[in-house]
């Protein structure tokens, strides 16, 4: 088997990853990501008990259980690039054997789920309202650097994406990728369902106007026009094509909840954004804490 070098998989002194700072026994294999570093403790403090608390930058951890089911709650920070970071690292612990620099035999899937906040894209979509991701499409480049492969369907949205928005022929090649279907199917009730863009900034990419000219002045109306049979674009953020694609490609089950916070469409913001995001925690705890 082929031995992974000390300049490609970093483990520190006390044989943790180097950027999250965890160990591998010190990580469950039902994980929640949160973009904040201060919502780790929001998600937490639900916990009937905590064994561990790890930290490294603004990558922090804790693992503790509700009832029997062991979780983890990681911060991954804003964007693509640190998703890179945060899934690459959660699958090595998973999956690598650090005493060898070796990869397993035998393969640890892992359930990953997203719990952020989002833009809502449609009009029926109101603030403090909560959107399961049935599929993560990016206008990054961050799956451009790995091999994948489109399913049928995803290369079919794709295309109609592309032939509808023209950001192909300015330079922005989208990709996609989707949710897991065993995860997505225990988040129904109470959750909008439709497709999230996945954008690499928050401003000009999000089609937001300060100071600076737009490239793509007409890309809110085009996002929110967009369908592809009963497939709609239903709010954007910045982490969930790259969680959705880089899960696939490493073989986890992975999901993304965000609470809508904005309604780019109403241009209307959530007037207590905190605790639409502390709903989205307990409601998804209390799933995650009875799936098997």
């Amino acid at each position: 088997m082929l031995r992974i070098a000390e300049s490609e998989l970093i483990i520190n002194d006390r044989g943790a990853v180097y950027h999250l700072n965890v160990k591998p026994e010190e990580l469950a294999t039902t994980i929640i990501t949160v973009g904040d570093p201060g919502r780790v403790a929001e998600v937490s403090k639900h916990f009937d008990k905590i064994e561990g608390k790890y930290e490294h930058r603004e990558f922090i951890t804790h693992t503790g259980t509700i009832g029997q089911k062991r979780l983890s709650v990681v911060s991954t920070g804003i964007g693509p690039d640190n998703i890179d970071i945060v899934f690459n690292e959660l699958d090595a612990l998973a999956n690598i054997d650090f005493s060898t620099r070796t990869i397993k035999p035998a393969h640890t899937k892992l359930t990953i789920v997203r719990m952020g906040t989002s833009g809502a894209l449609q009009a029926d979509i109101p603030v403090d309202s909560f959107v399961a991701s049935t599929h993560g499409l990016g206008v990054d480049n961050l799956l451009h650097f790995y091999k994948q492969q489109n399913n049928e369907e995803e290369s079919q949205i794709l295309n109609a994406f592309d032939t509808h928005t023209q950001l192909g022929s300015n330079g922005v090649t989208p990709y996609m990728a989707s949710a897991s279907a065993s995860v997505l199917k225990e988040f129904v009730n109470g959750f909008h369902h439709g497709i999230t863009v996945t954008c690499p900034g928050f401003y000009g990419p999000q089609g937001r106007i300060l100071r600076l000219p737009l490239q793509f002045p007409n890309l809110i109306p085009q996002l929110t026009s967009f369908s592809y049979g009963n497939h709609r674009i239903t709010n954007f953020e910045m982490e969930t094509s790259a969680m959705y694609g880089l899960g696939k490609l490493l073989n986890h089950n992975c999901l993304s909840l965000s609470a809508i916070v904005a309604n780019r469409v109403q241009q209307s913001f959530s007037k207590d954004g905190g605790k639409a995001v502390e709903s989205l925690i307990v409601k998804s705890l209390e799933i995650l804490s009875g799936m098997q």
